[in-house]
């Protein structure tokens, strides 16, 4: 009989049910607030209290019909897609550096890479500000995108090295032994291979584009406006269901980006058991 056709003793199945007790209200804690706040975006009140009275579109409409509104979401989208098309260069670049070769001082450099992730992001805005203001960029799209490319980037590192990490690099050695240049190899033989990780990476790094307020906060102008910016303005402002409905639709956003990486992601494992 095998160890897994063995059958479970009592403490492993109590184990079993107490994980996934722990499992589904820990779950319940992290998704209450969503519940929570997405309900009083369809509420026919002046104010984001409860209970809701009546239901109604009215915020929705108000929100999507709204000049404010509408720049908050172009700002959003315009500068994520900029900011999560230059984390992928950058991020891909420096995964397929640090997963090609070793040298001294490896380990540094890539906790260099990925400290967006660790470093308060208070910190790295104020620092940002700093940095960027005898340069002329703050106030500027420019720099709002450099800096949520920079916290995007180690999402495209972390995504692309998994990928690397069962890449074999003798495919690379047989590209230039057949003539073909560094780029022309890179291009046609390892990224059609490793671009799962790519876009999900790129994906990560849209979405935390899309959701950073900080960096905003110090960085840009009022033209610079994004959707977490202006609801960060409407909540010292008044409480709007709009903002409500706002939350809704960035949501909506987050829940079609993680669909993408799920697909993703089963692509990448009907590839690996295609090789």
């Amino acid at each position: 009989m095998s160890q897994s056709s063995m059958p479970m003793t009592a403490s492993e199945r109590l184990t079993g049910w107490a994980l996934a007790v722990f499992a589904i209200f820990t779950a319940i804690f992290l998704i209450a607030p969503i519940l929570a706040i997405l309900p009083l975006g369809f509420s026919d009140g002046e104010f984001l209290v409860y209970p809701i009275r009546h239901f109604s579109m009215k915020w929705m409409e108000a929100f999507f019909s709204s000049e404010k509104w509408a720049v908050a979401v172009k700002n959003s989208f315009f500068i994520g897609a900029l900011a999560a098309s230059l984390a992928t260069v950058l991020g891909t670049m420096a995964a397929v550096g640090l997963a090609r070769t070793d040298f001294f001082g490896k380990k540094l450099i890539t906790g260099f890479v990925l400290s967006p992730l660790v470093v308060p992001i208070v910190i790295y805005a104020v620092g940002l500000y700093f940095f960027f203001a005898p340069l002329g960029l703050t106030q500027t799209y420019t720099g709002v995108v450099l800096a949520h490319a920079a916290l995007g980037s180690p999402f495209v590192v972390v995504t692309v090295g998994a990928s690397l990490s069962n890449f074999d690099h003798n495919l690379m050695r047989a590209a230039a032994s057949l003539g073909a240049s560094p780029l022309v190899a890179f291009r046609r033989v390892m990224l059609p291979l490793v671009l799962p990780g790519v876009v999900t990476g790129a994906l990560f790094a849209f979405a935390a584009s899309f959701d950073e307020v900080v960096t905003v906060l110090f960085l840009a102008a009022p033209e610079q406006r994004t959707i977490p910016r202006e609801m960060f303005s409407g909540l010292r402002e008044s409480l709007s269901p709009i903002i409500a409905a706002a939350s809704g639709v960035m949501i909506a956003t987050a829940i079609l980006l993680l669909i993408a990486v799920k697909l993703l992601e089963r692509r990448t494992e009907k590839m690996r058991e295609a090789h």
